[in-house]
This record gives C-alpha cells, sequence and structure tokens, in this order.
C-alpha cells in the first residue's frame, strides 16, 4: 500500500513537472513568435514608409516637371508664364494625380473581386457608356451649358452599368461571368451605337473622337473640386474593404465560409468604382491602360495583399497619368 502511494506520488509530481514545463516552453514560443511577428511588421512598415517617401519625391518631381516643362518657356516666370502655369497646367496636372489615382485604385479592386488580371475599370461598359452620353451631348449642342457633356457622360456611364449589373443579377448573388460577358457585349453594342450617330452627324464626328481620346488639355479649377470630392470618398470605400477583397481573391464559397458578404462587397465596390470612374470619364475622357497596367506593376513590388495593394496604387496611377500627360 505504501509503494503504491508512493507511485502515485511520483506519477502526480511528474505530471506537475510537465506541465510547468510545457507551460513555459509554450510562453516562450509564443513570445518568440510575438517578437518574429512584430519584426516583420515593423520591417515591413518601415519598407512602406521608405516607398512612400521615394514615391512621393517621384510624384513632386513630376509635378514640377509638368508646371515647368511644356511648348512655351515659363523659366522666366514673368506675367504670361505666371498666367500659364497657374490657369492652363496646374488644373491639368492635379487632374492627372486624380484620374491615375482614381484608375489605378479601381483597377486593382476590380481585379479582386473578377478575380482575373485582365481586368480593367472600363471592363462594365463605363467608358463606352460615358462616350455616348458625351456623343449624345455634343450632337444636341449641350457643349456650352452647365451640366452639357460632363453631366450626359456621367449619366449614361451610370445607367450602363446599372443595367449590366441587372442583366448579371440572379437572385441576390451577382454572379462574375455573367457580369464580365453582359460588360463586354454592352461594350460593342454601344460602340456600334457611336459609329452610327457619327455616321449620322459627320459635322460632329470631330469632337466626338476627341473627346473620346481622352485629355486633360481642357480641365478648368471649377471641375476639380467635383472630381477630388469623388475620388476621396470612392478609395477611402475600397481601402476600407480591402480585408475582404483580399477573402475573395481566395474564391467566393472560401470568402463566404470566411463571413464575408460576397455579394454586398461587390456592389459596394462597383458603386463606389462607377462613381469615381463616371466622373473621371465625364471630366477627362476615356484614358486607357492605367487601371490595367499600374495594378500589375505594384503587386510585383508589394504582394498581393490589398491592404497595402491600394495605397501604392494611388502613386502608382499617379506617377503614371503625369508621365503619360507630360510625354
Amino acid at each position: 500500500m505504501l509503494l503504491w502511494k508512493r507511485v502515485v506520488l511520483w506519477i502526480s509530481l511528474a505530471e506537475s513537472l510537465f506541465s510547468t514545463i510545457s507551460l513555459r516552453l509554450w510562453i516562450r514560443l509564443t513570445s518568440c513568435l510575438n517578437s518574429i511577428y512584430k519584426k516583420t511588421n515593423n520591417h515591413l512598415l518601415m519598407k512602406d514608409l521608405i516607398w512612400y517617401f521615394v514615391l512621393t519625391l517621384i510624384v513632386l518631381g513630376l509635378v514640377v516637371l509638368g508646371l515647368f516643362w511644356g511648348s512655351v518657356d515659363v523659366s522666366s516666370l514673368d506675367e504670361n508664364s505666371i498666367y500659364i502655369i497657374k490657369n492652363i497646367r496646374l488644373p491639368r496636372v492635379i487632374m492627372s494625380l486624380l484620374c491615375g489615382a482614381g484608375l489605378a485604385v479601381c483597377g486593382s479592386a476590380y481585379q479582386s473581386i473578377f478575380q482575373n488580371p485582365l481586368s480593367d475599370p472600363y471592363i462594365l461598359g463605363v467608358s463606352s457608356g460615358a462616350s455616348l452620353g458625351a456623343a449624345v451631348a455634343i450632337i444636341l449642342g449641350l457643349e456650352s451649358f452647365f451640366f452639357g457633356i460632363g453631366g450626359f457622360a456621367f449619366l449614361f456611364a451610370l445607367a450602363t452599368v446599372w443595367i449590366i449589373i441587372k442583366i448579371a443579377s440572379v437572385g441576390n448573388r451577382l454572379h462574375t461571368t455573367t457580369l464580365l460577358l453582359a460588360g463586354i457585349s454592352i461594350n460593342f453594342l454601344i460602340a456600334a451605337l457611336i459609329a452610327i450617330l457619327m455616321v449620322l452627324n459627320s459635322e460632329n464626328m470631330d469632337k466626338i473622337i476627341f473627346w473620346t481620346m481622352g485629355s486633360m488639355s481642357a480641365t478648368k479649377f471649377s471641375d476639380l473640386w467635383i472630381v477630388f470630392v469623388f475620388v476621396l470618398i470612392g478609395i477611402i470605400a475600397i481601402r476600407l474593404y480591402a480585408r475582404e477583397l483580399n477573402a475573395i481573391l481566395t474564391g467566393n464559397e472560401s470568402a463566404r465560409s470566411l463571413g464575408v458578404n460576397v455579394e454586398r462587397t461587390k456592389k459596394v465596390i462597383l458603386l463606389f468604382s462607377t462613381l469615381m470612374i463616371g466622373i473621371i470619364v465625364a471630366k477627362s475622357g476615356v484614358i486607357g491602360f492605367v487601371g490595367l497596367i499600374v495594378p500589375h506593376i505594384v503587386r510585383i513590388l508589394v504582394g498581393s495583399d490589398n491592404r497595402r495593394i491600394i495605397p501604392f496604387s494611388i502613386f502608382g496611377g499617379m506617377i503614371f497619368m503625369l508621365m503619360a500627360d507630360i510625354l
């Protein structure tokens, strides 16, 4: 009986010792992992801050170049030069910054929700709808009105995306493949309508073609505030859904299993993206490739996390648009 009590005592002591050692090892392991995690985050934070600093310098350099380099020499800084810088070059430089940032962020968001690297901001017919609205406004002779071309382009862009979303919606779900096919089909249909309008109104053909080419040359200060508001709100909204976009990248079903409301996320992203793209196209015309190319370049630099892609896309879009406008 005494031997049995000793055995039980030794077993209990061994269990207690094992539990203590295991607990200490677990605490040490978790502390090590936590320190590694913090170091990794600090490393990424420092790396991102360095990138932000470098990209900010590049943007500032391009802004200065855009203000002082052009077909007219303004180095003398006389009254005429200051007028050119202030009223012609400064508005188009600011518009280039806003358009580049907005289109690049929309492109990264579209590529995430469609899970397609070839998606761009114009895939849902925003550009074609805006072009049709501009063509109608030009034919009706509304260029001089406040609402004019920009207003028609914006409304037609929103209406086009609304029609495409209605076509692609089945029940409460928004099917990505159907959305893409509907967008491509509507794009071709509207392109045909624009061609018919240009043939029937040949006297306005040059104006329509010039508008669809996209340009910052006609930008005024009065155009900037509304573009700034739409782009700022749109970028903030898309950034708030960065985690959901990361989950959708793994697949719709996988995102749902993680608790993500995929349909709501897609509709919110499409809403704010369409508002951004619509106002950009309405004020500057159709500008391609920014939303397609910039997100790919950013992914090469920072990876596939949308929490990092979105802010870096802002800088990338600004740089891309400034370079395109300067050249």
